[in-house]
């Protein structure tokens, strides 16, 4: 464990709401059972009012420590086992390289690295069950397509941890429906400070990998310069990063210039051109849903050319997060096997498979660059907020803004280069 870990307030979490319709629910498979004694939010349009329960998967941090940005349906029943015409809730492999119009083989010749604190003991076992489910093909340490290690590199684990280990669940699953023959690495840190999480970032690149996720993140503060270069420059790698679940206000590392900050969408089946439309995952009156704005502490990198704000923008890109059209996961160690998650920490992993897809960056690139260049070559989201300020930074419109950035994938273009 890290002796060194710069002191961090985090931001006071809130449970995360949406805007979406009810057919939006039903599209989704998300039947739901009773109130299970969780928080609630309310998603409601078009006169429908519907309520979900969820809960985050890791505990409110300490000083210096970050937190994963997942939340897991509560209101919709677990199920160890599926039957044999069973179908897990939430969205899986299919909805969503149709919703961002992704290769059904992605990865090949890839590896995608995955950086979570704790330890996941259950991780390769219920790997295989979500690719089982879905068709994908095995991805298991005797082929050499999975590997598990601590931050140093080796098989000294950390001690386990329910919370982090449906986090990683999450991202693991993620990358297999994005990436399905992409190699992963799973970085297992000792703790959820920024110098353990960060080292294990360090430990992921020198391990071979060029897309690397991280789906946590923590306040700003004035340390972050420093854990930048320590941790997060890293040339022609794509580094991504959730930004949060706590609606309009920055974390970090999603404000690091090194990293592709990813914000939350709400992603609905439809009957238009594109089969899918998507909002920005949040509420108008504050507090609930992906993270945005303007950085306190990080300089603006130069591929932003934003009016309003000086520093960093978050977000750059975004996916789908919002629980209420969450994606199916499997995870036998957190809970009861299947289930629906969302949060930001669910579109991190898309969007670093995404550039797995897309192929190995330039070297010496910044890959947080690239949707910029290529802008497109993205579904720009127009509607939604996830705040109460009077601009782009927690409002959605026409080209970029905070919540989702430039937008969410439509195939590979803008995330080559």
């Amino acid at each position: 464990m890290s002796t060194s870990t710069p002191a961090r307030r985090r931001h006071i979490q809130r449970v995360a709401g949406a805007v979406v319709s009810a057919a939006a629910l039903v599209t989704a498979g998300l039947a739901t059972a009773g109130p299970a004694g969780a928080a609630t939010a309310t998603a409601a349009s078009a006169g429908h009012a519907h309520q979900i329960h969820v809960k985050r998967l890791c505990s409110q941090p300490k000083p210096g420590m970050m937190a994963c940005n997942a939340l897991v349906r509560t209101d919709v029943k677990q199920k160890m086992a599926l039957g044999r015409d069973d179908a897990p809730s939430g969205y899986g492999p299919s909805d969503l390289q149709s919703a961002y119009n992704l290769p059904s083989d992605g990865g090949a010749g890839q590896t995608v690295a995955i950086v979570d604190a704790q330890d996941d003991p259950n991780a390769e076992q219920d790997l295989a069950t979500y690719r089982q489910q879905y068709g994908l093909p095995a991805c298991t340490s005797d082929s050499g397509c999975f590997q598990k290690v601590d931050q140093d590199g080796s098989t000294n684990y950390p001690t386990a941890d329910s919370g982090w280990a449906g986090e990683i669940s999450l991202d693991l699953d993620m990358v297999s429906a994005i990436a399905p023959n992409a190699h992963i690495i799973l970085v297992e840190a000792n703790s959820a400070s920024m110098d353990d999480l960060g080292t294990a970032v360090n430990q992921a690149v020198s391990m071979g990998a060029k897309f690397v996720s991280n789906s946590y993140g923590g306040s700003e503060d004035s340390s972050d310069t420093q854990a930048d270069s320590q941790y997060f420059n890293h040339p022609g790698v794509a580094i991504t990063a959730s930004a949060g679940d706590s609606g309009y206000g920055v974390e970090y590392p999603a404000a690091s210039p090194g990293v592709t900050a990813v914000g939350g969408t709400s992603l609905t089946q439809d009957d238009s051109q594109r089969g899918w439309s998507e909002t920005v995952w949040g509420s108008s009156d504050g507090g609930e849903g992906t993270g945005s704005g303007c950085s306190t502490v990080e300089p603006k990198p130069s591929w932003q050319t934003d009016a309003d704000c000086s520093n960093r923008t978050v977000a750059d890109v975004s996916a789908v997060a919002d629980p209420a059209t969450g994606v199916a996961t499997y995870d036998s160690y957190q809970s009861g096997g299947w289930q629906v998650v969302g949060g930001t920490s669910a579109a991190s992993p898309i969007i670093a498979s995404v550039y797995a897809d897309a192929g190995t960056p330039s070297a010496d690139s910044n890959p947080a660059s690239f949707p910029y260049a290529n802008t497109s070559a993205l579904n720009d989201v127009t509607s939604g907020s996830n705040g109460s300020c009077d601009d782009y930074l927690c409002n959605a419109g026409d080209g970029y803004d905070g919540p989702t950035g430039l937008g969410t994938p439509n195939g590979l273009t803008a995330f080559t280069g």
